[in-house]
């Protein structure tokens, strides 16, 4: 069985964990603490990157998280599951805005969190800044992407889904979505209400409270110890 190492509050292990509930694949998960030294040690001894999401397969490594997905595809999916289009144009469109969540949503949200970790007199407001103006740029194109869309790239859920949801919920904490991006704010509500992206979000909830961004979540998701 392939083993997954992972972290319940990583926006890229989320990708990973929807897609693997989505595909029906079977895995043992190993939760890490990339704080810890020793775990950190047995990272950089499975992979030559240390980083998470990992797979482990028939003690073969997969390593990045779109790679990953469609390794499990390939490999492990269960009859007709798929999340990359068997056509050639619609796996093309997927693979595009997979890489567009990633990119131009994924990063720049990072940029808020890497930022609240510095010491105060470390942070960076310029960079934070450049990170803001991406994300809204990120959203009015995902906004005309959208239009008379029910997902973002596919008639189906696919991988491009799997990245937006975990971008979208933490980037949204930094950068609140405007008035102008209703056709983004149905869509990840849609997003909330998948069955596999629901069931990530629930057994994240715990950490929630260790999440630097986390003044900016919804109550629905996390209510601040009094």
């Amino acid at each position: 069985m392939p083993a997954l190492y992972y972290h319940p509050l990583s926006s890229y292990c989320w990708k990973a964990l929807i897609a693997i509930k989505v595909l029906g694949v079977h895995v043992t998960l190993h939760a890490v603490n990339p704080g810890d030294a020793d775990e950190r040690a047995l990272l950089a001894k499975l992979s030559p990157f240390g980083k998470i999401p990992l797979l482990v397969d028939e003690d073969r490594p997969v390593l990045e998280t779109s790679i990953l997905i469609e390794h499990l595809q390939v490999r492990h999916a269960r009859s007709g599951a798929r999340l990359i289009p068997e056509e050639a144009a619609s796996a093309l469109d997927v693979r595009l805005w997979d890489r567009v969540m990633d990119q131009y949503v994924m990063t720049p949200m990072q940029t808020f969190t890497a930022d609240l970790l510095k010491p105060q007199e470390q942070r960076d407001p310029v960079a934070v800044d450049r990170a803001r103006s991406l994300l809204m740029t990120s959203y009015g194109v995902m906004d005309r992407q959208l239009e008379g869309r029910t997902w973002l790239a596919a008639e189906d859920f696919s991988l491009a889904d799997c990245a937006a949801a975990p971008a979208l919920f933490y980037a949204i904490a930094y950068v609140p979505l405007g008035v102008e991006h209703s056709r983004v704010a149905a869509y990840f509500e849609r997003l909330m209400e998948h069955p596999a992206i629901a069931g990530v979000i629930s057994d994240a909830q715990p950490f929630f409270k260790y999440f630097p961004g986390r003044a900016g979540l919804s109550r629905r998701f996390f209510e601040p110890e009094i």
